[in-house]
């Protein structure tokens, strides 16, 4: 099977980078993770910081059996699967084997491919720029949406109505954004006490 079936069937997988460090973000902050970046994204937001994930042909692939061997010479058995966009590709094979070893998976993604995998926690963090596929709403566990502009609300309020009805709902000021949007999310949550805030902790603290 040459490497372009093998990444078709979730066999391999381009990866961008994998490291450990600590969760900065949602429902997991401040707990040890390894992330697993995948590199390829077809969403395209203006935002994004890491626009250097979007070519996933740039990006060694690699067996899931190399990826979960690197994940298994850290400590922690919190793994965080994320992009790019993970769910471009089968997470099965990979979910499958890290669980196997021990791990608690989760994904961060956008939902705007066919869910896939077997995860204990999924945070969807829907964008407007490409619309999420219908199979992530049953699954998501966080609803997280990043606040870039006043329309935002609105957006969070129109997949808040989708998602199950135990998803934890968050508001996250978008970076460059944070001075602007903030104060307007503390008023937001306030009146609006389904919603939650969640902060980029790890540039707060500058953690890599």
């Amino acid at each position: 099977m040459n490497t372009k079936d093998q990444v078709a069937k979730g066999l391999m997988l381009p990866i961008m980078e994998a490291f450990y460090t600590i969760q900065g973000e949602g429902r997991f902050t401040g707990h040890p993770a390894y992330f697993i970046r995948l590199g390829g994204c077809d969403v395209g937001c203006v935002w994004c910081d890491v626009k250097e994930s979007w070519e996933a042909g740039k990006w060694p692939v690699l067996s899931i059996e190399q990826i979960v061997k690197e994940g298994l010479n850290h400590p922690g058995r919190l793994v965080v699967i994320t992009g790019g966009e993970p769910l471009m590709y089968d997470l099965g094979p990979l979910t499958k084997m890290l669980k196997e070893k021990g791990f608690t998976t989760n994904i961060e993604t956008s939902g705007a491919h066919p869910f896939s995998g077997d995860f204990d926690w999924v945070c969807f963090s829907p964008k407007k720029f490409k619309k999420p596929h219908p199979s992530i709403y049953e699954q998501a566990n966080e609803l997280k949406v990043v606040v870039f502009h006043k329309s935002d609300f609105d957006f969070a309020e129109e997949h808040a109505a989708l998602v199950n009805s135990s998803c934890e709902k968050r508001l996250q000021p978008e970076w460059s954004k944070a001075e602007k949007f903030t104060p307007i999310i503390i008023d937001y949550v306030k009146n609006h006490p389904t919603w939650n805030i969640s902060l980029q902790t790890h540039k707060f603290m500058d953690i890599p």
